[in-house]
């Protein structure tokens, strides 16, 4: 379909058991949408998208699709005979199928055989020349020629598996999903549509697929937990975190348009809340207030004869059941907002000597010594690949491991608080993101002088990441972050840090 492509859904609405989850989305996927779709852990993106792709019929509404459609879930079940081949010849088939339609065309137009022949290829009525001219520009279109050497880049860019006979059931979950997304990509469909597409690649894969999604020319629907992938591919935001009227919003504009809107949006629906609720309230008083003057107006002051009191009561009732009545008309129609995820400033004097750890090492975790020393206001952030020690450096600053080697102090009567990468299972009947939060929370709430967080976005929303980053900017307590987040590590370029690698480490 080239640039006529397209999914349109209207007003889609969904309400699995009961509940709903999906209530007025209206989206328009077409041939040059880059569109990512965000929010909270539960809050519908998977479930539009297999909407989205006629995988779920909603409860309500409508979608209308045109143009040829690839999608790479977050996880993709392995049939006992499938092999990489397979999943390869699947996503080329459309472009195989293009340059077998080319061939007959050509064939019938060479052969000169009219009509008659063009029908019997290429459907009755046509000229051999037009029909060999739609053919071409649908190959042209699919880069028909190319399909199986773009799936063959893909895989080799993503670290996938290239061996066409290796069955899928014998590769591990990352290596299927890489094989699979590879294929997608490499197939070059009007529209495509993927479902945490970062999950299992490595910086590698992740800068290959960047520059996929940022160069492809076809429609693209994504939803990922990947803050920097979405900065760097996405034009628009479709959010379907709660909202003032319980739908969701599209955002223009990139990463820099959805965070600006979102936060205006948030701030008028905190105080059109504040307002209603303001207003119910001076409502209740004057109630409480007429209600009042009923019960003790009976009792004028002295001097003031029966004949005025008795004239004075029905109009305090009448007065009761008017502001009674403005009351009841009064609904509250504007839901409570998201709290947002506040940093207390902190108590911690600036440049005051908080932590000092010097030349500390765990045997089988951290493998070289580190020194850092930190102060009150200080920014520090720890970086280093899987297994360098970044967490074992964490640990032992924050108290909860002891080194082998070196030795950590605190000055003073200082107070730490360590966010570990995990949560505790014991408490696992919770979603991870809730639990995140809840976890983060309480900590930030003791107001601890020195902060240790370790990959702190871990389960957390991208609303919640930017509430959190821009409370640490103001905080006067010491940070210390360990991460692998790619926005994050944008968003803190400008501080300090350690890094800490097999071979050594160096502190910049």
């Amino acid at each position: 379909m080239g640039d006529r492509a397209h999914i349109r859904a209207r007003d889609i609405a969904h309400s699995p058991g009961g509940h709903p989850l999906l209530t007025g989305v209206d989206v328009t996927v077409s041939a040059s949408t880059k569109l990512a779709v965000v929010g909270e852990n539960g809050s519908g993106k998977t479930t539009l998208l297999r909407i989205l792709s006629g995988r779920l019929v909603p409860d309500a509404g409508s979608v209308d699709r045109a143009g040829t459609l690839a999608i790479a879930d977050q996880e993709l079940p392995a049939h006992p005979d499938a092999t990489v081949g397979d999943l390869a010849d699947e996503a080329i088939a459309p472009a195989r199928t293009a340059l077998a339609a080319l061939d007959v065309a050509a064939a019938a137009m060479a052969a000169e055989t009219g009509r008659s022949s063009a029908a019997a290829g290429n459907g009755a009525g046509c000229d051999p020349e037009d029909a060999y001219a739609r053919a071409l520009e649908l190959c042209t279109q699919l880069d028909a020629w190319d399909a199986e050497r773009h799936v063959d880049i893909a895989l080799e860019a993503l670290g996938a598996v290239t061996d066409r006979s290796r069955r899928l059931a014998h590769l591990s979950v990352g290596q299927r999903c890489r094989v699979r997304l590879a294929c997608v990509l490499g197939a070059q469909p009007d529209l495509l549509m993927l479902d945490e597409p970062t999950n299992h690649l490595d910086a590698a894969g992740l800068d290959f697929l960047t520059a996929a999604l940022r160069s492809r020319a076809g429609g693209l629907l994504v939803v990922s937990h990947d803050a920097a992938l979405l900065a760097d591919v996405a034009y628009e935001f479709l959010d379907l975190d709660p909202s003032a009227d319980r739908r969701p919003r599209l955002y223009g504009g990139g990463w820099d348009g959805w965070r600006t809107g979102r936060a205006r949006d948030r701030e008028a629906w905190r105080s059109a809340y504040d307002a209603q609720q303001a207003e119910h309230r001076r409502l209740r008083e004057s109630v409480d207030q007429a209600r009042s003057r009923l019960s003790t107006g009976w009792r004028p002051d002295k001097g003031v004869d029966k004949h005025a009191r008795q004239s004075r009561a029905p109009g305090i009732v009448q007065s009761l059941h008017r502001r009674e009545d403005e009351l009841r008309r009064h609904a509250l129609t504007v839901p409570p907002p998201p709290q947002r995820l506040t940093v207390p400033a902190g108590r911690a004097q600036e440049g005051a000597p908080l932590l000092t750890a010097d030349e500390v090492a765990v045997a089988g975790r951290s493998p070289h010594p580190v020194s850092v020393g930190i102060a009150g206001g200080d920014r520090l952030l720890v970086v280093g690949p899987n297994g360098a020690g970044k967490s074992t450096l964490l640990s032992m600053l924050g108290g909860t491991l002891e080194p082998d080697e070196g030795r950590v102090r605190r000055h003073g009567a200082m107070t730490v608080g360590l966010l570990g990468q995990e949560d505790e299972a014991d408490e696992g009947h919770r979603s991870p993101g809730q639990l995140r939060r809840r976890r983060l929370t309480q900590m930030l709430s003791r107001e601890p002088d020195v902060l240790l967080l370790d990959e702190p976005t871990n389960h957390l929303s991208m609303s919640l990441v930017d509430d959190l980053l821009d409370g640490l900017e103001e905080a006067r307590a010491a940070v210390v972050v360990a991460t692998h987040d790619r926005q994050v590590l944008r968003r803190l370029a400008q501080w300090p840090r350690v890094e800490l690698a097999h071979g050594g480490r160096r502190r910049v």
